[in-house]
């Protein structure tokens, strides 16, 4: 029953305009961060942290539009998923660097597009799903009615879903053999054994090394793809900017270093909120520097 309710929400919302239901997730994050502390902290916390504003004024605002931005990208899934695919893709007003994606099928050797959770990152995949097979990595969400709602609606065009375990990777070296595209969160906090401690806003942060072993094992080009919210539910300008990887240094912390020049350029559309420097069960913690004694 509560599924059935669930998703008829779901659909419901689906029918009205994005700039509506942006104007909905507004007040949707404007909510979630007046009556959940926990949220609240950590949005404040990760922003404050990574020292992106240097001023308390400007600090306030950005707070302000992330608060504003992270319930958009909640509301606007519905839309996202819900809507006709030509509808959803025809919402992209600029595709800026899609010479990069041109160069990399030129090139045959695959493409490995890292989209961090900045802006509207559902779309970014579909989008390129119109210009080349596309197969991205996904973990199932907790609850088990979205999960039939989110394949429906990630899956269109030529993109697929492979799930986060090792059938999944499997999956993504086949599509790389084919010269086909695949699509990773760089920024999604790994579990036990997938990821290692590397800096991200001069924090240490368990990132994912798997992006770096198909990069090195493939030759795929790295491209690095992001979905900037227009406002006033205008639509989006999707970014896509080349990573030359350097394979005698340590991958993870270059891509690390430039998901933050990504993220400078647009902070306030960044999930702020999400528990990226969280410890995963069963890893170690990182090895800090002692707290000076004042």
């Amino acid at each position: 029953m509560a599924s059935f309710l669930f998703k008829t929400i779901f659909r419901l919302l689906a029918l009205l305009p994005l700039r509506t239901l942006h104007g909905l997730g507004a007040l949707l994050g404007r909510l979630t961060y007046a009556f959940s502390a926990q949220y609240a902290a950590r949005t404040r916390e990760n922003l404050r942290q990574a020292n992106l504003i240097p001023d308390e004024a400007g600090f306030r605002h950005t707070l302000s539009a992330t608060i504003d931005e992270s319930g958009k990208s909640i509301a606007e899934l519905a839309w996202i998923w819900g809507r006709p695919y030509a509808e959803v893709v025809g919402k992209v007003q600029k595709c800026a660097g899609l010479e990069h994606i041109a160069a990399a099928q030129e090139r045959g050797k695959g493409i490995i597009f890292l989209t961090p959770h900045l802006g509207c990152f559902e779309i970014s995949a579909l989008y390129a799903a119109q210009r080349v097979p596309i197969t991205v990595l996904y973990r199932p969400p907790k609850l088990r009615w979205l999960e039939s709602v989110m394949c429906a609606g990630r899956e269109r065009g030529q993109a697929k879903l492979a799930k986060a375990d090792v059938s999944g990777v499997r999956l993504l070296y086949k599509a790389l053999k084919r010269g086909e595209a695949i699509g990773l969160l760089p920024d999604q906090v790994p579990s036990q054994g997938e990821g290692e401690w590397v800096d991200f806003f001069a924090r240490p942060a368990y990132t994912m090394s798997l992006a770096a072993r198909l990069a090195e094992s493939s030759g795929a080009t790295v491209l690095i793809a992001y979905s900037e919210r227009l406002p006033q539910g205008q639509g989006y300008v999707i970014h896509v900017e080349p990573l030359a990887l350097d394979f005698t240094q340590p991958v993870p912390r270059q891509i690390n270093a430039a998901l933050e020049q990504v993220i400078r350029a647009c902070p306030a559309q960044y999930l702020w909120s999400y528990n990226r420097y969280k410890i995963p069960r069963g890893v170690n913690a990182p090895n800090l520097p002692p707290t000076p004694i004042c």
